[in-house]
C-alpha cells in the first residue's frame, strides 16, 4: 500500500524536525525541501514540482532565523528567505498535475500590533507596523497570491515556541545568570534597525518604545502544541487563512521571568532596562524586540473548532521545557 507523502519545507530548524518525526508517526512519506542532504534544493524547480505533485500535505517553514541582529544584510535575507522559498512552493504547487489538497506555511503572531488592551483574534486582530510586521505582511502576501483552486492554505502565525529553539535558550539563560527579572523597555539612542522594509514599508522609522513597566504581554506555545496544532489543521477541511497558534493563556512579561526563576532555580532575578537590555543583547547577536514587545494573542480559529491544548498553562510549559533541555545537555 502507498503511503500519503508530506512535504516540508524547512525541516532543519526544531519545529521542523519535530513535523517530521510526526508526520512519519502517522505514517507518511516524508520528503524535503531545503539545503544539502533534503529532498530537492531550493535551486531545483523541478525537483520542487515533482515533491508537491500528488503529495497529500504541504508544510513551508522556511525562513533565516530571526534570532539575529537586525543588520541591512541579515534584514533583507530574513525577507529574501521567506517570501522567496514560499515562492517556489507556491509555483510548485501551481504547476503540478495533482495539487496537495492542503498547504501549510508558517508565518509569525508578530503580524499583530503592540498590545497591551486586549487580545488579537484572527478575526479583529489589528496589524502593526515596522520591519517584523513588514517581513511577516509580505510573507502572507505571497502565500496567499495567486488562485490555487484545488489547495487549503493556512498560514500559521505563530508566537513564541517553547521547545529546544533560540527564544526560549535565551529567556532561560537570562534567568539563570541572574538577570531573570522584569524586562523595562524605555528610550534608546536612535537606529534604523526596525524601519519599514518590503515592497510596502510601514511605520515611520523610529525605534518604538512604550511604558509597559514590564506588563508587556507574553504569548507562547510548547512545541508539542504547534504540532498537535499543525495535524489538526491538516485534517479538518474547514480550517482556512490565518491561523493563530498560541495558548490561550497569555501572560506578562514580570510573571513570565518569575515562573522562569522558579523553573530554573534562580533565587533572585534582576530587573532590566532597555539601557541594559540593548547592550547584552548586541553581546548575544540578538534583538531586545524578543523580550520587549506586547505580543498578546488568542487563537480563536482552534479553540473554536475544538482543539484541546495539552500545555494550556505556562509554568508547567516552562517546566517540562526546561527539563527537556537539561536531559540533552
Amino acid at each position: 500500500m502507498t503511503r500519503p507523502r508530506a512535504v516540508v519545507a524547512g525541516a532543519s530548524g526544531f519545529v521542523g524536525g519535530a513535523l517530521v518525526e510526526a508526520f512519519t508517526d502517522d505514517g507518511y512519506e516524508v520528503r524535503t525541501i531545503g539545503r544539502a542532504g533534503a529532498d530537492a534544493t531550493w535551486e531545483d524547480a523541478p525537483g520542487i514540482r515533482d515533491l508537491v505533485d500528488g503529495a497529500a500535505v504541504v508544510v513551508n517553514l522556511a525562513g533565516r532565523s530571526v534570532d539575529c541582529r537586525y543588520t541591512d544584510r541579515n534584514r533583507d535575507e530574513i525577507l529574501r528567505s521567506r517570501v522567496e522559498t514560499t515562492r517556489a512552493v507556491r509555483h510548485a504547487i501551481e504547476g503540478a498535475s495533482a495539487a496537495p489538497p492542503v498547504w501549510l506555511n508558517a508565518s509569525t503572531a508578530t503580524i499583530y500590533r503592540y498590545a497591551l488592551d486586549r487580545p488579537q483574534t484572527e478575526a479583529d486582530g489589528e496589524l502593526g507596523t515596522g520591519f517584523s510586521v513588514d517581513v511577516a505582511r509580505t510573507w502572507e502576501d505571497e502565500f496567499f497570491a495567486g488562485e490555487l483552486p484545488g489547495t487549503r492554505r493556512v498560514a500559521l502565525r505563530m508566537a513564541i515556541v517553547l521547545g529546544d529553539g533560540p527564544a526560549t535558550r535565551i529567556l532561560v539563560r537570562l534567568a539563570r545568570t541572574g538577570l531573570g527579572g522584569p524586562q523595562f523597555d524605555g528610550w534608546w539612542f536612535p537606529h534604523r534597525r526596525y524601519r519599514g522594509i518590503g515592497p510596502h514599508p510601514t511605520g515611520d522609522g523610529r525605534p518604538p518604545w512604550h511604558r509597559s513597566r514590564g506588563r508587556q504581554r507574553f504569548s507562547w506555545i510548547h512545541l508539542d502544541d504547534v504540532v498537535a496544532a499543525v495535524r489538526f489543521v491538516r485534517d479538518d477541511p474547514s480550517i482556512a487563512g490565518p491561523v493563530n497558534l498560541a495558548a490561550p493563556a497569555a501572560a506578562d512579561n514580570r510573571t513570565l521571568m518569575a515562573m522562569l526563576r522558579r523553573v530554573v532555580g534562580a533565587p533572585v532575578g534582576l530587573p532590566a532596562w532597555r539601557f541594559m537590555l540593548e547592550p547584552a543583547m548586541w553581546a548575544l547577536r540578538t534583538e531586545p524586540e524578543l523580550v520587549l514587545k506586547s505580543r498578546w494573542v488568542t487563537p480563536q480559529v482552534l479553540t473554536d473548532a475544538g482543539f484541546a491544548f495539552a500545555h494550556p498553562q505556562l509554568e508547567p510549559a516552562l517546566s517540562d521545557v526546561v527539563s527537556a533541555l537539561g536531559r540533552r545537555r
